[in-house]
C-alpha cells in the first residue's frame, strides 16, 4: 500500500519513515492535491505491508513525530497532511484521524487530502540523514524526533535501528 505523508521538512519526515519495519520503501519530495491544497508542498510517500504496519500505526508515527496541532507560519511549504491514492483510503483515514485526536491535548490540524501529483527531490537531498547523520541539521531536527521513536515506537523499528539505539 502506498500514502503520502507531509507536515514538516521532507528529510526527516524521510529519516523517521527510514527507521520503521514494514516500509519498504519512502520517496522523499513535493507533493499536491486538488485545489485549493494544490501549491507544492515537502512530503513523502511510503509503501507499506499493512500486514506488518497497520496504517492506524504509521498515521499515529507521523501525527507525533512533526507539529500535527501547530497551524505555524510555514505550514503552506509544510502542510500536514495525509495523501491518499482513493476515497475508500481517505475514509478510513479520517476515521483513524478522529480517533487518534482523543490523545492529543489540541486540535489536530492534519487534512486527509487526494494525492493528486508528487514529484521526487533532487538526487543529492534523497536520504538526507542516511547519507550524513553528522550535519547540524540532522543533530538538532532529525535526532530528537529518531529519539522519541526510539522511546515510544521501539517495537516498530528496523532491526538495524533497534540496535543502534542499545
Amino acid at each position: 500500500m502506498r500514502i503520502g505523508l507531509g507536515g514538516g521538512c521532507h528529510w526527516c519526515t524521510e529519516a523517521v519513515f527510514q527507521a520503521i519495519a514494514g516500509i519498504s520503501n519512502v520517496d522523499q519530495g513535493f507533493i499536491r492535491s486538488d485545489p485549493p491544497e494544490d501549491a507544492w508542498s515537502e512530503a513523502v510517500v511510503v509503501t507499506f505491508d499493512p500486514a506488518a504496519l497497520p496504517l492506524e500505526v504509521l498515521i499515529e508515527i507521523h501525527l507525533r513525530t512533526h507539529s500535527s496541532t501547530s497551524r505555524h507560519k510555514l505550514r503552506g511549504k509544510y502542510r500536514s497532511a495525509v495523501y491518499v491514492y482513493d476515497a475508500g483510503t481517505g475514509v478510513k483515514v479520517g476515521r483513524i484521524l478522529r480517533d487518534l485526536q482523543h490523545g492529543f491535548d489540541e486540535p489536530l490540524v492534519t487534512s486527509v487530502l487526494t494525492l493528486a501529483d508528487f514529484k521526487a527531490s533532487d538526487e543529492r537531498f534523497r536520504n538526507y540523514f542516511a547519507n550524513g547523520p553528522e550535519r547540524p541539521f540532522c543533530k538538532s531536527y532529525i535526532d530528537p524526533k529518531l529519539v522519541l521513536l526510539r522511546r515510544e515506537y521501539g517495537n516498530r523499528l528496523r532491526a538495524v535501528q533497534v540496535e543502534a539505539a542499545e
